[in-house]
């Protein structure tokens, strides 16, 4: 490839323009006119939504590979203080999409001059970070029309350094939901106590019965997390709060599990209406599916890297991490992997910095590993 400087300076670009999910109508923009700019001979162009398919014509082919990059960004305030830093106000790629989308045209505009036997397929998919775009696009007529036999995608890591990628066959990230729970009683003064259903109170009560459930109806073996970020309720200290809301997440390395600790939170939530006389509402929000890698293709593609390039490959471990590519993988047979970017801050803080030398690392690995799988 030449000229990989180009891909830094389209990820800063894109870095500048973090829009949230299924609001990425400037992003999508950028990335059409970029994509108009290539050959236009073997392409195919259609949108979705905020979303871009890009279809590459095999020179001889027998079947379609699919990569995804996602291309939102996150409701969160950039402080890197990059002179690229994010132009949108409360909003920042804090997660690498700007990495996954410079990778992505990198690889796209190889194969747009020199294509590989088989067609390629580049999904460009909004609102990975919610409110879910994998499984909408997944199923909408472009799709259908242009499934492909695998798929693959990466995500940035940045506690493994530039050179290295890391994966594994099997599970690689859990499943995951949101929780919402709002509590309704009944609100009065302070000093009467005993004429409300205080909230509060019923909200402390709720949090700490579900940190029971991990404990005590989830499988030692297996692993599961309910985490509640925030509580809110009243309005004034010396108000009895009629209202409260819990918003969580809750994280299962297993589909069967998700199960069982979603009828657990229904039984203690309908416990607790009972007992602090009060009604409740549970709202789960988004789920991911769990990302779960193709067993010999993973294999296949870490002897590829191992045999067949300079990056190093790493067998991680499974991690309790979400990501909506897992809905695809249900689907359609590929994998997932980590690309070493070397910050040393983490996945959705306010300073990360990935080391843009990853981007001409994944552009190279990628283009080797698709014209290898595509000739076969």
């Amino acid at each position: 490839m030449e000229q990989l400087s180009r891909f830094v300076s389209i990820r800063r670009d894109l870095h500048k323009i973090p829009e949230l999910g299924f609001q990425e109508f400037k992003t999508q923009q950028y990335l059409l006119d970029y994509i108009q700019t290539l050959p236009q001979e073997r392409l195919e162009v259609k949108t979705w939504k905020t979303g871009i398919f890009v279809k590459v014509r095999g020179t001889e082919p027998t079947k379609i590979i699919g990569y995804r990059a996602d291309i939102d960004g996150l409701p969160v305030s950039e402080e890197t203080g990059l002179p690229f830093a994010s132009e949108h106000e409360g909003k920042m790629h804090a997660c690498g999409h700007d990495f996954h989308m410079s990778i992505a045209l990198g690889v796209l505009t190889y194969f747009a001059y020199h294509p590989a036997k088989d067609d390629l397929l580049f999904v460009f998919q909004p609102a990975e970070e919610g409110p879910g775009g994998a499984l909408p696009m997944l199923e909408s007529e472009i799709m259908q029309q242009w499934k492909p036999d695998m798929i693959i995608a990466l995500h940035i890591a940045p506690e493994y350094p530039v050179g290295t990628i890391a994966t594994k066959e099997g599970l690689l990230f859990a499943n995951t939901s949101e929780l919402f729970i709002d509590l309704k009683g009944k609100g009065g003064h302070a000093a009467f106590p005993h004429l409300a259903n205080d909230m509060v109170v019923t909200a402390c009560s709720l949090v700490t019965q579900l940190q029971s459930i991990v404990s005590r109806n989830v499988d030692p073996l297996d692993s599961a997390v309910i985490t509640i970020g925030k509580i809110s309720g009243g309005t004034v200290q010396n108000v009895i709060a009629e209202h409260a809301r819990l918003e969580g997440t809750i994280r299962t390395l297993s589909a069967e599990s998700m199960k069982k600790v979603k009828e657990r939170i229904e039984a203690i939530v309908k416990g607790i209406e009972i007992g602090y006389q009060c009604e409740a509402a549970i709202d789960y929000g988004s789920m991911y599916y769990q990302v779960y890698n193709d067993e010999q293709l993973t294999n296949e593609f870490m002897s590829f890297v191992n045999e067949h390039t300079n990056v190093e490959v790493v067998r991680c471990k499974e991690a309790m991490t979400g990501e909506d590519f897992g809905y695809m993988l249900a689907q359609i047979p590929g994998f997932m992997f980590w690309l070493g970017v070397d910050s040393p801050y983490g996945l959705h803080h306010s300073k990360l910095n990935p080391d843009e030398r990853a981007i001409d690392t994944a552009i190279h690995l990628l283009i080797s590993y698709l014209e290898w799988k595509a000739a076969q």
